[in-house]
């Protein structure tokens, strides 16, 4: 038995309820589908009875499907999980010749092309998101996605304050955390965005949750020490979406 294990075994021994969280290395993707006019019904359609199945079938992890709340939605957000970057390529690559999926997009698209446009971000497990798996509650619940965008060299100040505080404070105001992610920049130069997505009762009961927390003594205070040396988050971005029915997380 060596070094390690020993010690493993003596804290195991002292703190028998201390847990040891294996990080997540896999690389995520954010896939954002803005469809043409009166075509996200085919395209859901199309998710659902096809290229989910697909998908798992070259090596992608469907994670979550849903649909922005906006009266005005034409879109669909998904994510998917990969081991790493070289095997997306390798899994995409490899779907898109797959003779099923041809088949399949071109009799979805007899009366005209599904898809306008595809946003895709790239995006790395933060230490301090909760397991990023398979989670379906009922009664249904509103997700929200935000995006934070940090001022130049903030980025770190931001995570420090979530892993010490924002966290524990958002599950004590009664919201779900459900993943944090940081982008992957193309530019190494770029400061990464934190991306996380929270579950809630409702929009109205997101609403709430979120004014209970901003006047928090303990979130003012914590906010307040981690912006001593400047404002850390330059935008903050907000997305409403309800769960498809063939999403994993729910």
């Amino acid at each position: 038995m060596n070094f390690i294990t020993i010690l493993i075994y003596s804290l195991l021994f002292h703190f028998p309820f201390m847990s040891f969280k294996k990080a997540d290395t896999r690389v995520f993707e954010l896939r954002i589908y803005h469809c043409n006019e009166g075509k996200l019904n085919d395209l859901i359609a199309r998710f659902q009875n096809h290229t989910t199945k697909i998908f798992e079938r070259h090596g992608m992890q469907n994670i979550g499907y849903w649909l922005p709340t906006a009266a005005d939605n034409n879109s669909l957000y998904y994510i998917l999980a990969y081991p790493d970057l070289a095997s997306r390529e390798a899994s995409w690559k490899a779907f898109g010749s797959d003779e099923e999926w041809q088949k399949v997009r071109t009799e979805s698209e007899m009366n005209g092309k599904i898809v306008n446009k595809v946003e895709s971000i790239y995006l790395n497990a933060t230490d301090f998101s909760p397991a990023i798996k398979k989670s379906i509650k009922n009664p249904e619940r509103i997700f929200e996605l935000r995006t934070y965008t940090c001022y130049p060299g903030r980025i770190t100040a931001l995570e420090t304050r979530f892993r010490d505080h924002t966290v524990k404070l958002f599950k004590q105001h009664g919201m779900t955390n459900v993943a944090y992610w940081k982008t992957i920049e193309k530019d190494a130069a770029n400061t990464p965005k934190l991306v996380y997505i929270l579950a809630h009762k409702s929009e109205a009961a997101a609403k709430k949750s979120f004014d209970d927390f901003r006047v928090d003594p303990k979130w003012v205070a914590a906010r307040d020490k981690s912006e001593s040396n400047g404002k850390i988050v330059e935008k903050v971005e907000s997305v409403f979406m309800k769960p498809l029915p063939f999403s994993s997380i729910r």
